[in-house]
């Protein structure tokens, strides 16, 4: 059974730090390459960072690049986001995506995400 759970979201104040966990299981994660969505009450879910299945070609939104940064351990299956200097806009349910690719198509799995709530 695929699963991606999400833990290490809570509530911090302005200016602190969490660091977000998700842990794979059921497929290969070595194989996926990996991401983090994040949806805030009202809006639409949108990425925050990415990264390859090598853990190579990390990309980052705009408004989180110098304080989020994106990892992953192929052998503990599970993908990180550590979050610096967070801002109340960063406030969020965050969400894990993994994404396979084959030939011609392309498969995705998504966590059940984590709320992480930035107080000022």
């Amino acid at each position: 059974q695929v699963r991606l759970v999400e833990s290490g979201g809570g509530s911090v104040q302005s200016g602190g730090s969490l660091r977000l966990s998700c842990t794979a299981s059921g497929f290969r994660f070595r194989e996926y390459d990996m991401s983090w969505y994040r949806q805030a009450p009202g809006k639409k879910r949108d990425l925050v960072a990415s990264i390859n299945s090598a853990g190579g070609n990390i990309q980052y939104e705009d408004s989180v690049k110098g304080r989020f940064s994106i990892s992953r351990d192929n052998v503990e299956n599970t993908l990180y986001l550590q979050m610096n200097s967070l801002k109340p806009e960063d406030t969020a349910v965050y969400y894990c995506k993994a994404v396979g690719t084959g030939s011609v198509t392309t498969w995705d799995f998504w966590g059940q995400g984590t709320q992480v709530t930035v107080f000022a």
